[in-house]
């Protein structure tokens, strides 16, 4: 074999692992359905992420999970959960530009809305709720009328960036993890039967 074909086949065969792991990053669908489920979130360094794939398993493992870093399409989709952490009274600017520019693609399929958000360590109130889930995340998914939820989140000092960092040891916060898996497990199975 020549050395030039060595070389692009090499590089071709790594191009196409790599775009594999792209499109098929968080994506499972381990039991059958006659609906197609999607759970779809933002997630600034995790705590989401762990929601995301909770909730289905309160759902017997029959919905597909999404993190909007990898821009999927949900057009095939029936329903949608839809979540993200907040931080700072606002979710990631990427989750933002997902919203926005797939609302409409969206519409009618949205069944529930979910927040993560650490709370300073306080258990969320109403206030809360109202103002995270209602006036924010409601509007920028362009729902109204479907099951919300708002979990306690958690911080892991290695997976925050380094202003977040350096803004939370500022502030005396330790780490600390109130994401509770049986939380999103009930809340899950709790959109299932209510559709």
């Amino acid at each position: 074999m020549k050395k030039i074909t060595f070389i692009k086949t090499g590089v071709l065969g790594l191009s196409a692992l790599a775009l594999h792991r792209k499109a098929s990053a968080l994506y499972y669908y381990p039991n059958e359905s006659d609906k197609k489920w999607a759970v779809l979130c933002g997630t600034w360094c995790g705590s989401s992420r762990d929601a995301l794939v909770w909730i289905p398993e309160g759902m017997d493992g029959i919905a597909n999970v999404f993190d909007v870093r990898k821009n999927p399409n949900l057009t095939g989709y029936d329903h949608i959960f839809v979540g993200t952490s907040i931080r700072g009274g606002q979710t990631t600017e990427l989750f933002q530009e997902y919203m926005k520019y797939n609302q409409v693609r969206l519409m009618g399929k949205v069944r529930s809305l979910f927040v993560v958000c650490g709370n300073r360590i306080h258990p969320p109130g109403p206030e809360q709720k109202t103002a995270l889930i209602d006036k924010y995340l409601a509007q920028l998914c362009g729902v109204s009328g479907v099951p919300l939820k708002l979990f306690l989140g958690r911080i892991t000092y290695g997976l925050l960036d380094p202003d977040s960092l350096k803004m939370m040891q500022g502030m005396n916060m330790p780490e600390y993890d109130n994401l509770k898996r049986e939380e999103c497990m009930a809340f899950g199975k709790e959109i299932l039967e209510s559709v």
